[in-house]
């Protein structure tokens, strides 16, 4: 039986349901056209996320989430949307073995030509985040995915956050740093010099990502972590929670959430943080306009 989690909940596959390659390529531009082939090409549209002459390292976890990821890009690849360069890299930070057999005969059978590479990060963050070690592995994980990148060449990496990360990262802002702050679809690196990072899947919704693991029969790795598998408190988890709690009032709830982040009001906010620069609404107050609602 293949055990596919997330939010919560595992839903359990016989391995026989396990699709034929082409069926699971094919249905991604045609069966799941609307929910991710469309939404990965309007990401990458709209923010100018792939551009001619781009070397892309691609991360791969292990995860639904960056599996899928990877072929999204082998099809947009295929499709000759322009002329770009692809490395797969996946890092083993500690996984047992068993997870990390999982990852590498996933991707032999996605055809995704992974590059592993080893690192001690789950040792060392048990040791200096015992408490809440999720935020600094995100933080080292990422500086080892920069650096192998940058070793092979590359100009831009890969993350698969999608749209319900990006909905949970801002109320995890709010609520637990004092900021409103988003998680952006594409950003310069500040410690790699001519890297940035692109977050493709942007517009795609977990639970669309969830039914094409399952239909398609793969058998995905949900977090791998050994140390996070020891804690009991997930603030990630606690807003899977809210919204979904707020969702039965207001159905399309992280829709309005997303919107806000675009539609940032500053003539009505008492101050905001511009290029490390804090402003306060009242070094504009005198001339301001007078029309502002109260």
């Amino acid at each position: 039986m293949n055990r596919i989690s997330g939010s919560g909940c595992e839903l359990l596959i016989p391995l026989s349901e396990r699709k034929p390659l082409k069926e699971i390529e094919r249905s991604i531009t045609k069966t799941y056209r609307k929910y991710l082939w469309s939404k990965f090409n309007k990401a990458v549209r709209d923010y100018k996320l792939v551009e001619e002459g781009d070397r892309i390292a691609v991360a791969v976890s292990g995860g639904k989430d960056s599996l899928l990821m990877a072929k999204l890009f082998q099809e947009m690849q295929k499709h000759g949307v322009c002329s770009f360069e692809l490395e797969f890299i996946a890092m083993d930070p500690g996984f047992h073995k068993s997870n990390r057999d999982l990852l590498e005969s996933n991707c032999e059978y996605l055809n995704i030509p992974i590059k592993v590479f080893e690192s001690d990060i789950f040792n060392i963050v048990d040791k200096i985040a015992n408490e809440y070690p999720c935020y600094m592995c995100a933080r080292m994980r990422r500086g080892a995915l920069y650096s192998k990148a940058k070793e092979l060449g590359c100009n831009k990496l890969a993350l698969a956050h999608h749209f319900d990360d990006v909905i949970e990262t801002i109320l995890m802002n709010i609520f637990y740093a004092g900021t409103f702050k988003t998680m952006l679809p594409r950003l310069k690196s500040k410690n790699f010099e001519n890297m940035e990072l692109i977050r493709p899947m942007y517009y795609i919704r977990e639970e669309d990502i969830k039914r094409f693991t399952v239909n398609a029969g793969i058998n995905a790795m949900n977090c791998g972590c050994v140390v996070a598998a020891k804690r009991t408190s997930s603030k990630r988890r606690e807003m899977k929670e809210l919204i979904r709690e707020l969702k039965k009032l207001h159905p399309d709830i992280d829709s309005a959430i997303f919107k806000a982040s675009e539609n940032i009001n500053l003539d009505a906010v008492l101050g905001w943080k511009s290029r490390r620069v804090r402003h306060s609404y009242l070094e504009y107050y005198d001339n301001s306009d007078a029309d502002i609602e109260e």
